[in-house]
């Protein structure tokens, strides 16, 4: 699963905290039952235009990655979550509402990964294989 996360009329002092930011990637796999593999990486950016400054981070999870990118003169942040286990999605985006201050959110979520078979897809697939080994015994005999 990727589910990117755009957050519109956020808190812009909150989006300037390095230490929320940081806290945020710290917590934020737990949360969403995903485990930490490395520290969170938390980065201050000013560059030429100060729409672009902001707080950028990511914490590399066993199920793939964490991102997050502020723009405090916006009042708008990004996040992704790429995940190779279920996760829930609305859960997710609630928590960067309620820690960013975000009033409006905008999501898209997209399947990602190899397809591996749910047990309900998987016991189908060998009750039909069994049937139609019985139905070709049957024919045969």
């Amino acid at each position: 699963m990727h589910l990117m996360i755009d957050g519109y009329t956020a808190d812009r002092k909150l989006l300037w905290d390095h230490s929320r930011v940081k806290g945020f990637l710290e917590t934020y796999p737990s949360i969403l039952g995903m485990t930490s593999i490395s520290p969170p990486n938390v980065v201050s950016y000013k560059g030429s235009k100060e729409t672009d400054w902001g707080i950028s981070g990511v914490v590399l999870i066993a199920e793939s990655h964490i991102s997050v990118h502020t723009f405090p003169e916006r009042n708008y942040l990004n996040v992704d979550i790429f995940s190779c286990k279920w996760f829930d999605p609305d859960k997710a985006e609630h928590e960067v509402s309620k820690l960013f201050g975000v009033q409006r959110t905008k999501s898209n979520l997209i399947e990602r990964g190899i397809e591996y078979l749910t047990d309900d897809e998987a016991e189908e697939g060998m009750l039909s294989e069994r049937l139609s080994l019985a139905d070709n015994e049957q024919n045969i005999g």
